[in-house]
C-alpha cells in the first residue's frame, strides 16, 4: 500500500490502509507508470481536497483557542435584585381586575383562582383578564399555574366533516401570558399590537408576529413571567420565560411601540383553571433574586384607576332599521368605556378572536341577528347568549343591548326585562329617533369617507399589480424574442451578427416611484346622507315584513326605570315612527297572510260555476249535442206551461245575438234561444274572464283578511305573490302577452285600477257583484275586440301563449262514438292552473272527442281531424281566437274521435 502524504499539523482522522497482494502492487505500479490524462486529473483533485480539509482543520483548532481565551457567559443572564427601600405597594393592591375581564371569567379564591364558562359553545371562546397594576419601570414577576384542564365531549356534527362540519380552535386547552396596554383588548395574541405574550405551546406572539421561542409549559407546572424595565439592566426592555424555576427561552426583546408605556399583566386562558400569583412570595424560586410584583415599589407601578361606584345598568337602544343604530351603539360604547355589549354580533367578534374563523353566514344574516354557522353544534344552537343571559345580569356590571328588533317589539321587551329583573339593575330604554345630531352626522360622514378611501385605495392597488403583471408578460416575450433571433443568427453563421444582438442595451436605472396617495371626497349627495348604507342589511328584509307593523316606543309601564330620548324629543319620535311604519306598509308583504274562510267559500262557488260554464259551452259547440240541449229546453218548456195550464209555446223567432245588450240578459247560460253568452268564448276569453273574478275577489279578501285600515291593499309589484299566496299558482305578465303592467291593466280596466297616490289597486266593483256580471264584462270585451277587427284594426286581436300540447301516450287509444279518452296535459299543466280551478275531461260522445270543462280532470291531445269548429259547430267563430283551421281535435276523420276541428275563422 501506498504511504500517506506527509503534511504539517495534527491530523484529524486515521489514514486507510488497504493491504494489497504483490501482483496488486505491480499492477498498482503498472498502472500509475501509464496513467491516462484524465485519471491524472482526478488525482490532482483529490490531492486538492485533500489540502482544503488541512486548512478547515487548522482554521477550527484555531478557532477552538480563541473560544478557550474568551470569559464563559454566566449560565444566568439575570442579576440578583438589589435591596429597595422605596415605599412599596399596600397589601392586596395587585390582583386580577375584574372590571378589566371578559364575561366569562370566573373567579374564586379571592381572585387567586380563575375559571372560565364552559357551558355548550362557550367551551370554544378566550376568556381574557388584565391586572389592577401595570408595570412602568424596574424588573418584576408574577406567576401562573394550570390547576386543571377541561377535555368535554364533543357532539358529532350531524353532516359529518365532509358536509359543513368545523373544526374546534386548537389547541383545546390554552393558555398565553403576557402584557398589555390599559384599554386594549382583553384577548392577548388577537393581532393588535398592544400586547406581547408568551403562549403554552411555547410562541412569543406580538401584534401579527408569532414565532417559536420557549418550550411548552402544561398543566401543574408554575410559570413565571419576568418583566425586565430596568433601564441599567444589560436585560432591559425584554420578558423572559420560566418554568418550575428554571429558563425556557432567552430574553425577549418588548417591541418598540411599546417601551416607555405602562405594560400590565395579562393572562388568556381557554378550558382551564389557572392560580394566579402577584407575591410577594412565589411558588418557584428562580436562579436570581426576583421581586413578585405585589412587592413593588410605587414609583414602578401604576394602579389601575377603580370603576366608578355606579349601580348596575342596562341599556337597550330603541331605533329603526337602517337608520344609523349600530353607528349609535359603536359610539355609545366608545364614549362610555363602562358598558359592555351584550349582543350576537358581540359573539360572533368574540368566535373570531378565539380562532373560530369567520364562519358562514346564513340567507337571513343581519347586523341584528348575524346567522353565523360555525359546522359545530354546541355554537350553532345559540347556548353562548343564552348562558350569558343568565350570567350578565348577576354580574354587577353595566351592559348595552342592542337588540333591534326586539327592543321595538312590546312582548319581547317585555321577555327581556324579565331577565334583569329586580331593584338593583336599574334598566334604561334610550330612544334613537327623527334627527340626529351634527356629532353623529360628523362621524358617519367620517365613515362613508373612509369606506370610500379604502374602496379607492384597493382599486388602485388592484391596477398597480395589473400593469406590473403586464410588464412581466412584456418582458418574458422581449426575453424570448432575443433568445429566439440570437438562436437563429448563431444557426446561420452570422456570428458577429449574433453577438451584437446578444449585447443587452443598457437599462436605464428604474426609479422607485413612490405609490401616489388617493384623494378622495365626498359627492353633494353623500354629504346629504345622514345614514349610511352598509353591505349587511342591519335587520333581514324577511324578518322585517313579518315584525314592523308591530313596532312601538317603550313606556314606563312595561318595567322601565328611565326612557331617554336622545335625538328628538318623545312626540317627534312617535310621529317619525308612525309615518315609517305607514311607509312600510305601502312597500311591504305581509309574509304570514292566509285566506279566511269568507275566501275559501267564494272561490269554492266561482270554480264550481266555472266548470258548469265551460262544459256548457262545449257541448253547444257539438251539433249533436246542441241539438239535444235545444230539445231539452223545449220540453222543459211545454212541461211548464202544461203545469200551468197554459198553451204549449210557439217556436221562437230567430234573434240576432250580435245586437243583443249584454247587460240586459238575466241567465248567461241562456240568452233567450238556449244559447249561452259565452258560447263564442276563445281560450283568451277564458282566461280573462278567470283573471277579471280572482283579481276581483283578491283585493277584496285581502282587505279583509288582513284587517288594517292603513294598508286596504297592495301595490301591483305584489300581486303575484298575494295571488299565489292565495290561488296557489302563479301569475306572469307573459301568460298575457305584455311586459307592462299597465297594458295588462288596460285588459281588464273594468275589474280594477291602480291607485295614482297610493299606487294600491283598488277593485271596480263591489264585493257581492254577481258572478255572472264577470261574464257580462268578458262578453262585452270580446265584442269590442271583434267591432275593431272588422274595421281593420289588427291590434285588437289577441293572441296568449300557451305551452305545446303534450303528445298522447303510446299506449292503445279507447275507441267509442264519443272520441278518445285521454289524460294528455297542455298549457302547462291541467286548466285549472290557468282557469281558476277548472280543467279539461275528456268523456265519450263529445266535441274534441267528447271532452269537456271539470276540475282536475285533463285534457287530449290530436294534431288531426275533421273540419268543424272546437268552439262550437258551425256558429260564427271570433276574431279574436289564437287558433285557427289545420289542426283539429276531433272530426270523422281523426283517430281520437269527434267530429270537431279545432279553428274557424279568426
Amino acid at each position: 500500500p501506498h504511504a500517506p502524504a506527509a503534511f504539517s499539523g495534527p491530523r484529524r482522522c486515521s489514514p486507510l490502509v488497504i493491504p494489497l497482494g504483490g501482483a496488486g502492487i505491480a499492477a498498482e505500479m503498472a498502472d500509475t507508470k501509464e496513467a491516462k490524462p484524465e485519471e491524472k486529473q482526478d488525482e490532482a483533485k483529490a490531492e486538492g481536497e485533500e489540502k482544503k480539509d488541512v486548512d478547515m482543520a487548522e482554521g477550527e483548532e484555531a478557532k477552538e483557542a480563541e473560544k478557550a481565551a474568551e470569559p464563559e457567559k454566566p449560565t444566568e443572564l439575570e442579576a440578583d435584585a438589589p435591596a429597595d427601600s422605596r415605599p412599596k405597594l399596600a397589601a392586596g393592591a395587585v390582583e386580577m381586575n375584574m372590571a378589566d375581564s371578559t364575561l366569562n371569567v370566573l373567579p374564586t379564591a379571592g381572585g387567586r383562582m380563575l375559571m372560565t364558562l364552559s357551558e355548550g359553545g362557550s367551551q370554544y371562546l378566550l376568556a381574557g383578564a388584565r391586572a389592577t397594576a401595570g408595570i412602568k419601570a424596574g424588573r418584576y414577576m408574577f406567576e401562573v399555574k394550570i390547576i386543571e384542564a377541561h377535555n368535554q365531549k364533543e357532539p358529532q356534527h350531524h353532516g359529518g366533516r365532509d358536509h359543513g362540519a368545523g373544526a374546534a380552535p386548537q389547541p383545546r386547552n390554552l393558555v398565553r401570558i403576557g402584557l398589555s396596554e390599559a384599554g386594549s383588548s382583553l384577548y392577548l395574541a388577537d393581532g393588535g399590537s398592544a400586547s406581547i405574550a408568551f403562549d403554552s405551546e411555547g410562541f412569543l406572539v406580538t401584534g401579527k408576529s408569532r414565532k417559536k421561542v420557549a418550550l411548552k409549559f402544561s398543566r401543574d407546572a408554575t410559570v413565571a413571567l419576568v418583566v425586565n424595565l430596568d433601564a441599567a439592566s444589560p436585560n432591559a426592555n425584554t420578558v423572559s420565560l420560566f418554568r418550575d424555576g428554571v429558563r425556557i427561552c432567552d430574553p425577549q426583546p418588548i417591541p418598540e411601540h411599546l417601551k416607555g408605556k405602562t405594560l400590565y399583566p395579562h393572562i388568556t386562558y381557554r378550558n382551564v383553571s389557572v392560580q394566579v400569583n402577584f407575591g410577594p412570595t412565589s411558588m418557584a424560586a428562580l436562579p436570581f433574586a426576583c421581586r413578585m410584583l405585589a412587592d413593588a415599589a410605587k414609583s414602578d407601578v401604576e394602579l389601575a384607576p377603580k370603576p366608578k361606584a355606579a349601580p348596575a345598568e342596562v341599556v337597550f337602544p330603541v331605533g329603526l332599521p337602517d337608520h344609523g343604530y349600530f353607528d349609535f351603539v359603536d359610539q355609545f360604547l366608545e364614549k362610555h368605556t363602562d358598558f359592555e355589549e351584550l349582543s350576537d354580533r358581540k359573539i360572533v367578534d368574540w368566535a373570531s378572536k378565539s380562532g373560530l374563523g369567520k364562519g358562514t353566514r346564513g340567507s337571513a344574516a343581519s347586523q341584528d341577528k348575524p346567522d353565523v354557522k360555525y359546522g359545530l353544534p354546541l355554537m350553532d344552537d345559540g347556548s353562548v347568549l343564552r348562558v350569558l343571559n343568565h350570567v350578565a345580569p348577576t354580574s354587577g356590571r353595566r351592559f348595552v343591548v342592542p337588540e333591534l328588533r326586539c327592543n321595538l317589539v312590546p312582548k319581547w321587551r317585555k321577555t327581556m326585562l324579565q331577565r334583569w329583573a329586580g331593584p338593583a339593575i336599574k334598566k334604561t330604554a334610550v330612544v334613537i329617533m327623527g334627527e340626529p345630531p351634527a356629532e353623529f352626522k360628523a362621524k358617519v360622514q367620517e365613515m362613508i369617507l373612509a369606506e370610500k378611501k379604502a374602496k379607492a385605495e384597493a382599486e388602485r392597488k388592484r391596477k398597480a399589480a395589473e400593469e406590473e403583471r403586464k410588464k412581466l408578460i412584456e418582458e418574458k416575450k422581449r426575453k424570448a424574442e432575443e433568445a429566439k433571433k440570437a438562436r437563429l443568427a448563431k444557426q446561420s453563421g452570422d456570428a458577429e451578427e449574433a453577438k451584437e444582438e446578444e449585447e443587452p442595451e443598457p437599462a436605464e436605472e428604474a426609479k422607485a416611484e413612490e405609490p401616489e396617495e388617493v384623494v378622495v371626497e365626498l359627492t353633494e349627495e353623500e354629504k346629504k346622507l345622514t345614514f349610511r348604507k352598509t353591505a349587511l342589511p342591519e335587520m333581514a328584509e324577511a324578518v322585517l315584513a313579518k315584525c314592523y307593523a308591530d313596532f312601538t316606543l317603550p313606556t314606563k309601564e312595561e318595567g322601565f326605570d328611565e326612557i331617554r330620548f336622545e335625538w328628538q324629543g318623545e312626540s317627534a319620535a312617535a310621529k317619525v315612527l308612525k309615518d315609517w311604519i305607514f311607509a312600510k306598509k305601502l312597500t311591504q308583504r305581509v309574509e304570514d297572510l292566509q285566506p279566511g274562510q269568507a275566501f275559501k267559500d267564494a272561490h269554492g262557488e266561482w270554480t264550481k260555476n266555472l266548470s258548469t260554464w265551460r262544459k256548457l259551452a262545449s257541448e253547444w259547440k257539438d251539433p249533436a249535442k246542441r241539438k239535444a240541449l235545444l230539445a231539452k229546453r223545449a220540453e222543459a218548456k211545454a212541461k211548464a206551461a202544461e203545469e200551468k195550464g197554459e198553451e204549449a209555446p210557439k217556436e221562437e223567432e230567430k234573434m240576432d245575438i250580435d245586437d243583443l245588450d249584454v247587460f240586459a240578459v238575466e241567465d248567461v247560460t241562456d240568452v233567450g234561444n238556449g244559447e249561452p253568452l259565452f258560447a263564442n268564448f276563445a281560450f283568451e276569453d277564458w282566461l280573462l274572464l278567470s283573471t277579471r273574478y280572482e283579481i276581483h275577489l283578491l283585493l277584496h279578501n285581502f282587505k279583509k283578511d288582513l284587517n288594517d285600515p292603513d294598508r286596504p291593499s297592495f301595490a301591483s309589484k305584489d300581486l303575484g305573490f298575494y295571488f299565489n299566496k292565495y290561488f296557489k299558482k302563479s301569475f306572469s305578465l307573459k301568460s298575457y302577452a305584455t311586459d307592462k303592467f299597465e297594458d295588462f291593466v288596460d285588459l281588464v280596466k273594468d275589474t280594477f285600477s291602480v291607485n295614482a297616490s297610493s299606487g294600491f289597486l283598488e277593485a271596480a266593483m263591489a264585493e257581492d257583484t254577481p258572478i255572472a256580471n264577470f261574464v257580462k264584462l268578458t262578453e262585452e270585451h270580446r265584442r269590442e275586440r271583434q267591432r275593431r277587427l272588422d274595421a281593420g284594426d289588427e291590434t285588437a286581436e289577441l293572441k296568449f301563449p300557451r305551452s305545446a300540447p303534450t303528445p298522447p301516450p303510446r299506449a292503445p287509444a279507447q275507441q267509442s262514438s264519443g272520441g278518445y279518452r285521454g289524460s294528455d296535459r297542455r298549457a302547462g299543466g291541467d286548466r285549472g292552473g290557468s282557469y281558476g280551478g277548472a280543467s279539461y275531461s275528456s268523456r265519450p260522445g263529445g266535441d274534441r272527442g267528447g271532452s269537456s270543462y271539470s276540475t282536475g280532470a285533463k285534457r287530449p291531445y290530436s294534431s288531426t281531424g275533421g273540419s268543424s269548429s272546437y268552439y262550437g259547430g258551425s256558429a260564427k267563430q271570433p276574431r279574436t281566437s289564437s287558433y285557427s283551421g289545420g289542426g283539429s281535435y276531433g272530426g270523422g276523420s281523426s283517430r281520437y274521435g269527434g267530429g270537431g276541428s279545432y279553428g274557424g275563422r279568426r
